[in-house]
């Protein structure tokens, strides 16, 4: 009858038992001997019943036991850059990264053949104990022009933690802000060398003297002054669109009548002529109105500038396929070689400094351009032919589903 119960759980049931003998001898109440003779028995049941449950599930994780480590291998596959471990001088496990890198064949290999470098084989070939921190530059690696950043940690055994990290895009950063202020440095010198000359010349009591030499060295003196205040507003206007890049503007900016203010502005000023051809149902861009009149301004400028004198410079706006609203400026210039498109949005990048110079270019005006139209979410593109002229042009998203009707 009790065949499955445990040997606690029929001592129970014995208790209970005793217990409801002991009732009825003292209390002569049968009824309350049978009711504590039910209730101890199914207490004992129950407990029994928990108890079985616990075994169980004790049972069901045993059943399962610990997760598997994952091996070395499976952890250093699993990072980005780089990493090899080396034991004894040789190379035991590398990642995806590292032989993509360093070539399949370095697992097993010398680490110093594996990594090619002066610094490096001094780093790896030296004792452990004697291990120095800090990361050691390589350059080389992969391409010519990759920067890396060589770290060598200890781990048990004797084995060693090489890990490498990029740092191409740190390093090209930093050159190109060495040369912006190299380039800026020698944009703001020229002109004030010139100004200053000439104000040594005119304190000259000979050449103060002629009217018509004064004139034309205060002149040449003004034009200096202008250039400076040009490229001083330009690298205070790039400084103030970087400053905001991650700020989206949302305003609604009609880009059809901005084209109309600008395109009056530059003919009373240049007296060249702009041809406008604006689609009829152009929705409005979200933007930044100032910004985006600046961004026109250069781009009709620079067509005005670099197009064949007598020429027209052709601005068309219209709405493509995607929904995307175009902007283009067309001139019939001498054109740009491909070999200079690349280049052309770098600070102080010009295909022909003379004659930048000479029309008055500070050589940021294309920088400024892709900086505003990078902070609107948006596409530059330029293409130009040799002998033909060159298009560049501006892709914006719209600002909701407004649409201008003209």
């Amino acid at each position: 009858m009790f065949q499955g119960f445990g040997h606690r759980t029929l001592a129970a049931i014995a208790v209970a038992a005793l217990a409801s003998i002991a009732v009825s001898l003292i209390a002569w109440d049968v009824p309350a001997a049978l009711v504590t003779l039910v209730g101890g028995i199914a207490a004992a049941l129950l407990a029994a019943g928990a108890g079985d449950e616990r075994a169980d599930t004790t049972g069901a994780v045993a059943e399962i036991g610990p997760a598997r480590a994952p091996d070395i291998a499976e952890v250093i596959e699993a990072i980005v850059e780089p990493v090899m471990i080396v034991a004894e001088g040789r190379v035991t496990h590398a990642n995806g990264a590292a032989r993509a890198l360093l070539g399949g064949h370095i697992v097993g290999e010398d680490v110093r053949l594996a990594i090619r470098h002066p610094a490096a084989a001094e780093r790896l070939a030296g004792p452990v104990d004697g291990l120095p921190q800090g990361p050691i530059d390589l350059v080389g690696l992969g391409t010519l022009d990759q920067r890396w950043e060589m770290h060598v940690g200890r781990a048990a055994g004797g084995q060693r933690i090489v890990q490498l990290i990029d740092q191409t895009g740190n390093y090209a950063a930093e050159r190109m802000r060495v040369d912006f202020v190299a380039n800026a440095s020698h944009e703001l010198r020229t002109p004030l060398a010139s100004i200053l000359g000439y104000i040594e010349t005119l304190d000259d009591d000979n050449a103060g003297a002629d009217k018509a030499v004064r004139k034309r060295f205060l002149k040449i003196m003004f034009d200096e002054s202008r250039r400076m205040q040009r490229l001083v507003e330009d690298l205070i206007s790039l400084s103030r669109i970087e400053a905001e890049k991650y700020r989206l503007p949302d305003s609604a900016v009609d880009l059809g009548a901005l084209i109309g203010e600008v395109r009056a502005e530059l003919l009373d000023s240049k007296g060249s002529e702009i041809v406008a051809d604006i689609a009829a149902e152009v929705p409005p861009v979200a933007g930044d109105r100032a910004q985006l009149s600046q961004m026109l301004h250069n781009l009709i400028g620079n067509a005005i500038k670099y197009g064949r004198p007598g020429a027209p410079v052709t601005v068309r706006l219209w709405r493509d396929q995607t929904g995307m609203v175009r902007i283009s400026v067309t001139d019939e210039g001498d054109g740009i070689a491909p070999e200079h498109i690349p280049r052309l949005t770098e600070r102080f990048y010009r295909v022909d400094a003379g004659r930048s110079r000479a029309a008055g270019g500070t050589g940021l005006g294309l920088a400024i351009v892709k900086h505003i139209v990078e902070r609107h979410r948006g596409r530059l593109d330029i293409a130009s032919t040799v002998g033909k002229g060159t298009t560049v042009t501006v892709l914006l998203p719209a600002h909701g589903s407004t649409v201008i009707k003209r």
